[in-house]
């Protein structure tokens, strides 16, 4: 079967570092397959280069058989790999709702002077993006807070706005960046939870960066672990847990790094 997201070979450099060497990995479909590693060890870069926002020096990035690698994050995103980011994405001077309606903008078949002389296809296009933003927020448990401004919002609410944001666009697969970040631990749990929710639920691929390990070995199908740009280990949770070259990347603290 082929895999729903391949990356192939793929490099990147600026100038004389390499950010990324040579990496390769695919991701089945409604899998959840985590990419961890140490700081600077090029997560970030792997990330932004799925998603259209860097093009690889060399190497390739497919979604179902596609070409996708040198596109740009729009194109990507109406094909369907849409990344999440940690906050940059949301309007903290609106609410919960309308941030999630207006993130329904890549949906759009109505156009700009559409939209702006208020035409049918444009006021059909409102109801739905209205529609869909409260089946998102119903699916997401976030009824409590529809109408809360964004810049009210603790972490782990602005957490799973970032991800009711990414919703928005109808997503095959989805990038998490680094979705657990700053969460205490009953808010990661409940990330988590989301999380597993989209794939079983709602048929999504998930392909997430993430720092907390802990929550990585418990939510991920698979890890890919870099370092130094470079993919040193791929496997279960349990592979991963226990190959030497990752414990070695985390510098060899078992109990504090993979969570063993």
């Amino acid at each position: 079967m082929t895999p729903v997201l391949e990356v192939r070979e793929v490099t990147k450099r600026y100038g004389g570092l390499v950010a990324n060497n040579a990496v390769s990995f695919s991701v089945a479909e409604r899998e959840i397959l985590s990419v961890i590693g140490p700081n600077g060890a090029g997560k970030s870069t792997l990330f932004k280069q799925i998603a259209g926002f860097v093009a690889p020096s060399s190497g390739e990035v497919l979604f179902r058989g596609q070409l996708i690698s040198g596109m740009s994050p729009h194109k990507v995103a109406r094909l369907g790999v849409v990344r999440t980011f940690q906050e940059t994405t949301i309007f903290r001077s609106m609410t919960v709702r309308e941030n999630v309606i207006v993130s329904h903008h890549l949906r759009s078949r109505a156009s700009l002077l559409g939209y702006f002389f208020g035409s049918r296809l444009a006021r059909s296009d409102e109801e739905e993006f209205a529609r869909s933003a409260d089946e998102i927020i119903d699916f997401l448990g976030l009824q409590a807070i529809r109408n809360e401004l964004a810049s009210n919002l603790p972490q782990g609410h602005l957490r799973a706005l970032g991800m009711a944001i990414g919703l928005a666009t109808s997503p095959a697969v989805i990038l998490l960046d680094e979705p657990f970040a700053g969460m205490n631990h009953e808010e990661t749990m409940r990330m988590v939870a989301l999380v597993r929710r989209l794939r079983d639920e709602r048929g999504m691929t998930v392909l997430l960066v993430e720092h907390d390990i802990p929550a990585v070995m418990k939510i991920s199908d698979r890890i890919v672990c870099i370092n130094f740009g470079e993919k040193i280990a791929e496997g279960t949770p349990a592979e991963i847990q226990a190959d030497p070259h990752v414990i070695e990347a985390y510098l060899g603290s078992e109990d504090a790094a993979i969570g063993m």
